[in-house]
């Protein structure tokens, strides 16, 4: 297997912990689809391991368990016809699909499918059928054309297009790195520029329409399903797919799916040769969630003007990540070099800010291929400070009797300013259309105190959508108008929030969402009137809730009772364990001393011990091994759950 397919069947696996855990299938148009690349018999395993290769014994063994436990296997058709209202599907419908268009599946699965009359899909890479070598080439032999042809005709086998010449990784940064073809703006090392957006969706649809047609030369049917490789995809490519007459696409995340969702249908990867055993826990759970555990890192930290240092401070970084064996990082990618909080500048192009340097995508790469760890990207959502930005767009308090800037930290634009929605959202589409990431992590500067924000749009949004006052002193004249007014404010929050993931999300389909979030509205709900939070709103609009768990940062007294009451409080929520991150803290910022090893192990441990699922901590140092790698490795570690 070439190398770009090992790193990125490393993404895949990793996404893949982090997918859907619900196994429903009923009549009313819900199916699994199965996903498979080669076959081999038993003594052709040889060194080293392929991790996408199945036993041919083992495969039959699988089929057989989906007959003996109830499974219906589907064809495409079958689909479409019950996404047209022509028929339902049959219980527990499950797909079966096959990448890449080897002769094993010629010579192993079709005598199986015959054997079992189960329907299967194929998907040929139009370029390696063309018996042109690409960096990607598998070096496997494939199926001829009268091959394809013969199972296309026996009524079990769909023909799908896995592309022509998308099977393959292009340079996606200024550093070099290859990235999926489908989804990555192509850099131009020569020229230092990235291709433009029309550049780009010219490239998606001219390969749409080539692969199609060249399916159709060789084999005399017109593809109606397109398989994206390495699972990546994005709107604009199910966009060309659909006008190049493949109306049904397929990615590579867990979970069932439904007649809804053809576009981009969820696929789990079948890989590490299962026996039946392991099969049969894969089939049932859907492979869970899976705990997480998560290091906070600090871009800032890493860059250098010395670019050669830069990548030396790389290295070592995604060296002790790797040595940690954790599943979650959370990269900071925006530049804040006096630690206010603010963006200064950004670490990937935008058509807004300042770069730094064009550097998130680069660590996130290596951090990904090297660590096999989610990336999650850390963002502002409204603090952005740059001269050309208009003052009247930022957040204004009420103070001295008047509105005026506010006197917070945290330079916010308001939620409220129509321009100001539209530049963060500019900002965080151009995160998904340069970078590879999983996530986003949404930053604390997401609040408005019960003086906040008195701006004209505000004011006048407050009168004419939630019938408020738009007289300051009526609106903040009791705690029940306070907080009526806060809490109107904390879901306008969650609702931006939602537009910013939607804008990512038209790049990069899969990401998942976390905001970081104060202690104080949980352990006192009624403080929701002074952040504009609420744990409650934050569990309904994020997948996870990074909940800042720092009772030095919060001067507890006793800093292990204010953890238990802590964990105590969010499990008072149905999901409230399942979706919060604890955080802790690694430093004392009160005092700027580390925090101590067998102080931050103890709260590690009492987190655990109360039945935390997700930890965290920040900041991770990499220069003065803070935390101890050690004691990470040894309390901290997947490797080492309890």
């Amino acid at each position: 297997m070439k190398l770009f397919t090992i790193l990125k069947l490393t993404t895949l696996l990793v996404v893949l912990s982090f997918s859907f855990s619900s196994l429903a299938f009923s009549s009313n148009g819900h199916f699994l689809a199965l996903n498979y690349h080669d076959i081999i018999d038993e003594e052709d395993v040889v060194a080293p391991f392929d991790r996408m290769e199945v036993n041919k014994h083992f495969l039959e063994d699988q089929f057989i368990w989906l007959k003996k436990n109830g499974y219906n296997v589907i064809s495409v058709q079958a689909v479409l016809d019950a996404a047209e209202g022509n028929s339902n599907l049959p219980d527990k419908a499950i797909l079966l699909t096959f990448d890449d268009g080897y002769l094993s599946f010629y010579t192993k699965v079709y005598p199986l499918l015959k054997k079992y009359h189960y329907p299967a899909t194929v998907a040929l890479v139009g370029r390696w059928m063309d018996g042109q070598v690409t960096a990607d080439d598998p070096g496997k032999p494939l199926m001829n054309w009268a091959q394809v042809r013969e199972v296309s005709q026996s009524g079990l086998v769909e023909i799908a297009s896995h592309t022509y010449d998308l099977h393959n990784g292009i340079v996606g940064n200024p550093q070099g790195n290859t990235q999926a073809a489908t989804v990555t703006r192509l850099y131009d090392d020569p020229m230092l520029v990235y291709e433009t957006e029309e550049q780009y969706r010219v490239r998606i649809r001219t390969e749409m329409f080539k692969s199609a047609d060249f399916i159709f030369q060789h084999a005399g049917i017109h593809p109606r399903v397109m398989v994206w490789p390495y699972g990546e995809y994005n709107e604009i490519s199910i966009a060309a797919a659909r006008e190049a007459g493949m109306v049904m696409t397929m990615g590579l995340v867990d979970g069932s799916n439904t007649l809804a969702n053809l576009s981009a249908v969820r696929r789990m990867i079948i890989v590490d040769d299962p026996g039946i055993k392991k099969f049969a826990e894969i089939m049932t759970s859907l492979r869970v969630e899976q705990t997480l555990r998560v290091a906070h890192l600090d871009l800032d930290y890493l860059y250098d003007k010395d670019p050669e240092q830069t990548e030396k401070n790389i290295s070592s970084v995604v060296q002790r990540i790797k040595d940690m064996h954790i599943n979650t990082v959370y990269l900071q990618a925006y530049a804040d070099p006096d630690g206010d909080g603010n963006a200064e500048a950004l670490y990937f192009p935008n058509r807004h800010m300042p770069v730094r340097q064009d550097l998130f995508n680069r660590v996130a790469w290596q951090l990904k291929k090297r660590a096999a760890v989610h990336i999650y990207a850390w963002l502002p959502m409204l603090a952005y400070q740059n001269d050309d930005i208009d003052k009247s767009w930022y957040v204004q308090e009420w103070r001295e009797g008047k509105a005026q800037e506010s006197s917070h930290i945290y330079k916010r634009l308001s939620p409220f300013n129509s321009q100001a929605r539209e530049f963060v959202a500019d900002i965080y589409e151009d995160l998904g259309k340069y970078c590879n990431f999983d996530g986003i992590l949404f930053h604390d500067d997401g609040i408005l105190s019960d003086y906040e924000d008195v701006s004209p749009a505000a004011l006048a949004y407050g009168k004419e959508v939630w019938g408020l006052s738009s007289d300051f002193n009526k609106l903040h004249a009791t705690s029940q108008s306070r907080l009526e007014w806060a809490k109107h404010k904390t879901e306008l929050m969650g609702q931006f929030t939602d537009e910013l993931t939607n804008r990512v999300r038209f790049n990069r389909p899969a990401i998942q969402t976390a905001r970081n979030f104060y202690t104080l509205p949980l352990l006192e709900p009624y403080s929701e009137e002074w952040f504009a939070q609420s744990f409650k709103s934050f569990l309904a609009h994020y997948d996870y809730v990074a909940i800042e768990a720092m009772p030095f940062m919060e001067e507890a007294k006793n800093p292990n009772q204010w953890l238990a009451d802590l964990v105590k409080a969010a499990a008072k929520e149905p999901e409230g364990l399942n979706k919060t991150v604890f955080e802790l803290q690694s430093v004392n910022w009160k005092t700027q001393h580390k925090i101590p090893s067998n102080v931050f192990i103890e709260q590690l441990n009492l987190l655990k011990k109360l039945g935390v699922k997700h930890i965290g901590y920040y900041p991770d140092n990499v220069y003065e091994n803070q935390p101890p790698l050690e004691d990470l490795k040894q309390h901290f570690s997947l490797s080492n759950l309890q």
